[in-house]
């Protein structure tokens, strides 16, 4: 192994497909790594379109102070309905990956949390960023499955949330080949991007071999892993790609050494 290729020999199971899992896989094989993109998940249309065509309208004409987003597939529904953000709507995003993707889009970003890229960090700045003391109307948008925290944070605070699913999450079956590598101990990792990707792979691998890292992107997917049953062996500083990555080429790092010394 090498420093410009610290994850040879590493074949790594990237379980999301589309432009994020594509350019995670691209940022593996420069590292020297083996990626297999096998989607666990995808995204569907809400089951009540009436509503968030509603919601956009009202966003369209600046009904809100805020809009908030937290995902970059809540930014390719923004898309898709040609939804419009007046100049008097601020948009926060829930971190990086979602701000690039709003930018990408044609939106500006407003917000961005400095700390934690998540809900939660996003509500533990609102006020800082947002001001106080006085109710502010907000959009939520959301996927069917993501906990209210933010919606329910600000409405403790006194502000007036229209928490609205923007899309739906649901499961898709990988190929037989993949379930049968995993099973074999074929890979040296396999990342784990979200909670809902996280019951996807319990769900459809079962118990992960011992000799398969299993790397979660933060501590908040971490937790979402372990409370459906997965195990988990490494957990990124922040959630991030590079965070992910650097986490992974440490563990080949310590390996490398321990053989070392072995030898």
């Amino acid at each position: 192994m090498t420093r410009a290729r610290p994850l040879a020999g590493w074949k790594v199971l990237v379980p999301r497909g589309g432009p994020w899992g594509h350019g995670v896989a691209a940022d593996l094989r420069l590292r020297g790594a083996s990626p297999v993109v096998a989607p666990m998940i995808n995204f569907a249309s809400t089951d009540d379109s009436p509503t968030l065509e509603r919601a956009l309208a009202d966003l369209g004409s600046g009904v809100f102070d805020w809009v908030s987003v937290t995902s970059a597939t809540t930014v390719d529904v923004l898309s898709s309905h040609r939804a419009t953000i007046p100049e008097s709507t601020r948009v926060a995003a829930v971190g990086e990956t979602t701000a690039a993707a709003l930018l990408a889009a044609g939106y500006r970003v407003d917000f961005v949390p400095s700390r934690d890229n998540s809900a939660a960090g996003l509500l533990a700045e609102w006020e800082e960023v947002a001001g106080s003391g006085s109710t502010q109307r907000i959009l939520a948008l959301r996927s069917d499955i993501a906990k209210p925290v933010l919606t329910d944070g600000l409405r403790a605070i006194g502000h007036d949330v229209d928490s609205v699913i923007a899309y739906r999450t649901v499961g898709v079956p990988v190929d037989p080949s993949v379930v049968a590598n995993v099973a074999a101990g074929a890979f040296q990792a396999i990342l784990v991007t979200s909670g809902s990707v996280a019951g996807q792979i319990h769900e459809q691998f079962g118990d992960i071999p011992e000799s398969t890292l299993v790397a979660c992107i933060g501590p908040r997917t971490a937790s979402d892993a372990r409370a459906v049953g997965l195990r988990v062996d490494l957990v990124a500083s922040d959630r991030s790609v590079s965070s992910l990555i650097d986490s992974l080429i440490e563990v080949a790092a310590r390996r490398e050494t321990k053989d070392g010394e072995d030898w």
